[in-house]
């Protein structure tokens, strides 16, 4: 290690992750007795939010960054010396280790240490909490002027994003060998530090105690860091998602709205004059490929056997190999069909409109939904290779659905079928694309709750609401007419978003209208119901 390091930015540097802010004692004027002076004290697990902020600016200063790493890891390598058996303690190293990792640039790595400081304070199973603690610091953090200085060099547009994709990078870099390699470069520069001081009595030994302390650990982490390698991979998950999130909330969210304009579907017979008027181009033309719906009698055996809850013998199926039941509709939504086992972490997407379920059954890979949002119109390849008919879904908002690590999602998978509508014989939806279909079993607490509204078309407002239970009062005596009639004086809002897997509504940014608003009367004001508001969750 080069002797260019300065005295006062070390003792600034290193007063912060100790207990010690002001030291009792001036300082010798060699940084490397300074900073054998400093490991010391038992390194502060309690640090305020401003000494957190400071350790992450000193990740701009590379070389007092390097000696501050060095700090945690002999900090993680005496709390693992008074606790071998603490998990957490070998999680928390490898967090450290990971900061050590050559490819890791600086500011990637001041934001990872905001997380990790959160995740640490707040302790190892509140991943959740800590990540939504650190959220408004990493900001504050992005918001320094050296920070904006350095994004601005880098030509960095959309910061969440570059962050994403840099610790996605690191993401697939987190195993055993690439951890300790970094451990055996960090040992490296502690012997370093330490020749700096072999002659000066008393700091000698504190030296070589504590490059004792850390080459103990060494020779047994190989049995150790196996075990924190999936828990520790999981973080780096969650801080990525939470970053991929304020990307959505940031360009997306409806906030802070106080009453929000709703424009329903278009009623059938009106979607299909539109459609034949103007022929939209998600109408197929001469040549596009028909993608045949699957027959539901062929895949009826496979979907009953994946979905029941017993086994040929009899026996009870374990939850993990259970797959979503489909109704005869739901099948014949597929070209093709297969029972697809989805692994976190990983996100789902659902284009939905406001009266549209959160929680419901088609959904989007992440792949299909770039897919989406990078087509010359996005709203017309939706309706167009996923089979969404006007009348059916009239867009403008989406839901994102968090697999989170460690979890499995059963779903069914396919190519989405063509889609024919009786009165447009000469047209269809082309179909083809990848959808997903899962869902809740009847009466599910995470279902949404839905508020019924009654339409006063005369004043273009709604009337008195009623809810989902009530209104299976009310029909359960009816017959499919009057349903039908009851269903077209009630307009269905989303009232809340239940599952703790969904975030959202956030805006495709697509309108919420077809045909430039045509078919609609006006505007319906609704109130400021939770399920309409953005909400986050972390995967």
């Amino acid at each position: 290690m080069a002797e260019v390091v300065q005295t006062t930015q070390l003792r600034d540097a290193l007063a912060w992750a100790t207990n010690e802010p002001e030291p009792k004692h001036e300082a010798s004027s060699n940084p490397f007795i300074w900073f054998w002076e400093a490991v010391e004290g038992d390194f502060n697990e309690n640090r305020t939010t401003g000494q957190i902020m400071v350790d992450a600016g000193i990740s701009m200063i590379p070389l007092i960054d390097q000696v501050c790493d060095i700090r945690d890891l002999i900090a993680d390598c005496k709390k693992i010396g008074k606790a071998p058996a603490d998990s957490w303690a070998w999680v928390s190293l490898l967090l450290t280790l990971i900061g050590l990792f050559p490819s890791l640039g600086s500011l990637a790595k001041g934001v990872l240490k905001i997380f990790f400081a959160f995740m640490r304070r707040e302790g190892g199973l509140a991943v959740e909490n800590a990540l939504n603690a650190a959220m408004t610091w990493v900001i504050t953090f992005l918001r320094r002027r050296d920070v904006q200085v350095f994004l601005k060099s880098k030509q960095v547009d959309e910061v969440f994003q570059w962050l994403a994709d840099e610790l996605k990078s690191l993401r697939g870099k987190i195993d055993t060998a690439t951890v300790m390699a970094a451990f055996d470069r960090a040992i490296k520069v502690l012997d370093t530090l330490s020749s700096r001081v072999n002659a000066i009595p008393f700091i000698s030994a504190k030296a070589k105690a504590a490059i004792e302390q850390v080459k103990s650990v060494r020779q047994v982490a190989d049995k150790h860091i196996g075990a924190a390698l999936q828990p520790t991979q999981r973080r780096v998950d969650a801080v990525i998602a939470k970053l991929e999130l304020q990307i959505l909330t940031k360009q997306h969210a409806i906030v802070d709205t106080a009453n929000i304009h709703y424009r329903g579907v278009i009623p059938e017979s009106h979607a299909i004059a539109l459609m034949r008027k103007r022929k939209p181009g998600y109408l197929s033309s001469a040549g596009d490929r028909f993608h045949r719906p699957v027959e539901a009698a062929n895949a009826r055996q496979l979907v009953d056997r994946m979905s029941s809850l017993r086994d040929a013998k009899g026996n009870t199926r374990k939850p993990a190999d259970q797959f979503p039941t489909l109704n005869n509709q739901s099948i014949a939504s597929f070209h093709t069909l297969r029972a697809n086992a989805i692994h976190g972490p990983a996100r789902l997407y659902r284009i939905i409109s406001p009266s549209s379920r959160g929680m419901s059954d088609c959904w989007i890979s992440e792949e299909i939904f770039r897919k989406l949002q990078s087509a010359p119109d996005p709203k017309e390849a939706w309706r167009r290779h996923l089979g969404v008919w006007p009348d059916w879904n009239a867009n403008g908002q989406f839901v994102t659905y968090d697999v989170k690590a460690g979890e499995t999602l059963n779903t069914w998978a396919g190519m989405a079928a063509s889609q024919t509508k009786q009165g447009l014989p000469e047209h269809d939806l082309e179909g083809g694309w990848e959808q997903i279909v899962f869902n809740l079993p009847k009466g599910d607490a995470r279902a949404d709750t839905v508020a019924y509204f009654n339409k006063n078309a005369k004043k273009e407002s709604l009337g008195k609401s009623i809810t989902q239970a009530e209104v299976d009062v009310l029909t359960a005596s009816m017959n499919s007419q009057q349903k039908t009639l009851f269903f077209e004086k009630h307009l269905a809002i989303r009232e809340k978003i239940n599952h703790p897997s969904i975030s959202g509504p956030f805006e495709t940014g697509w309108g919420y209208t077809d045909f430039e608003g045509a078919g609609f009367s006006g505007k319906i004001g609704l109130p400021a119901l939770p399920g309409q508001l953005t909400n986050g969750a972390a995967r």
